[in-house]
């Protein structure tokens, strides 16, 4: 037997193919009693409905392709359950793409999507790719850069002043008594990264008797952490406070300060804090002060934006911008009760 078709399922049901259509993508203008005849009719000849056909037909498909810098941090991971959960009401899909900080694979994904006729496209990119996406919404496939905004503010962005929240960390931490700090993140050419370290240095300049180190890592995981914990644990002087680029740099450095071997209580002898505020943060064995990051609501504005593209792709771009708050936990106060 062939392949099931639209045809036949009318056919089977007793209607007409325009109301099998309208059953599968506008139901509420058939009758409920027609609408469970031709979904018996569809299950009892087990039809596939046939996404590309339709997909020529509309110009676009239903799914909205997601490119993250690295699908392992945990903070993407949320700002994606926040656009998925927003995409649903509209019956849309996300469709994630992980980059790995690599710019052919990131170029790949872009790629795909377009030749998948995606709906739209989120990214949170490595570089400047605003010409790329120019393109794109040249060709009817709108995008939103998320956590990060394009140089020329010509491409719609959702992001965090990671400026002020870099502020925040390290303020924190003179607050606390602390004058010898590090700050341990990278690479440098990472967009959030820099402003993270653009905040810390701000917030050191303006306190006389406080440095600032920098620790320059290739890369934003728990293993870079621990290796610079483990630098910083081996040292005669270590800093007496570490503002770590992200969530899983500052776990792998406390990782390294408690196991090293070399007696180092935190926040005792090293406070630290990091950002982003992931699950992870507060189970920690010393819970971790972060700075917290509205992920979810990141992605369901991001998608909110280019649902507001995709209907008037002539608006100007939109430029969304959440402020951070301050978690304060074990590992930076020993007087902390998480306190945000």
């Amino acid at each position: 037997m062939g392949a099931v078709g639209m045809k036949d399922v009318a056919r089977h049901a007793g209607v007409s193919i325009g109301t099998v259509s309208n059953v599968m993508n506008h139901p509420e203008k058939v009758a409920p009693a027609t609408v469970e005849r031709v979904h018996r009719s569809i299950e009892a000849l087990s039809f596939v409905r046939n996404d590309a056909a339709r997909q020529l037909r509309e110009g676009h498909s239903k799914t909205v392709g997601f490119v993250v810098l690295d699908v392992r941090n945990p903070f993407f991971t949320d700002v994606a359950r926040g656009a998925e959960n927003r995409a649903r009401k509209d019956g849309l899909s996300i469709i994630l793409g992980n980059s790995d900080d690599d710019p052919d694979r990131e170029s790949a994904h872009l790629e795909l999507f377009e030749q998948q006729r995606s709906y739209g496209i989120l990214i949170s990119p490595i570089g400047d790719v605003t010409p790329r996406l120019s393109e794109l919404r040249a060709r009817g496939i709108p995008a939103v850069l998320v956590d990060r905004a394009s140089t020329d503010r010509t491409i719609s962005s959702v992001t965090v002043d990671d400026v002020a929240g870099g502020r925040m960390a390290v303020e924190h931490l003179i607050s606390e008594g602390r004058s010898r700090i590090a700050f341990v993140g990278g690479p440098l050419s990472t967009r959030q990264v820099a402003d993270r370290l653009e905040g810390a240095r701000a917030a050191v300049g303006a306190h006389a008797g406080v440095t600032l180190e920098v620790l320059v890592l290739n890369t934003l995981s728990v293993i870079a952490g621990r290796q610079a914990g483990q630098e910083i644990a081996a040292r005669t002087e270590p800093p007496d406070a570490i503002f770590a680029a992200n969530d899983l740099v500052a776990m792998g450095v406390l990782q390294a300060l408690l196991l090293q071997g070399a007696g180092i209580r935190v926040p005792d002898d090293i406070a630290l804090i990091g950002y982003d505020d992931i699950d992870f943060a507060s189970a920690a064995v010393v819970p971790l002060s972060s700075i917290r990051q509205p992920a979810e609501m990141i992605g369901h504005t991001a998608l909110e934006v280019l649902l507001e593209e995709a209907a008037n792709p002539k608006a100007a771009p939109r430029h969304v911008e959440f402020q951070p708050e301050l978690v304060v936990r074990g590992s930076s106060s020993a007087t902390a009760v998480d306190r945000a």
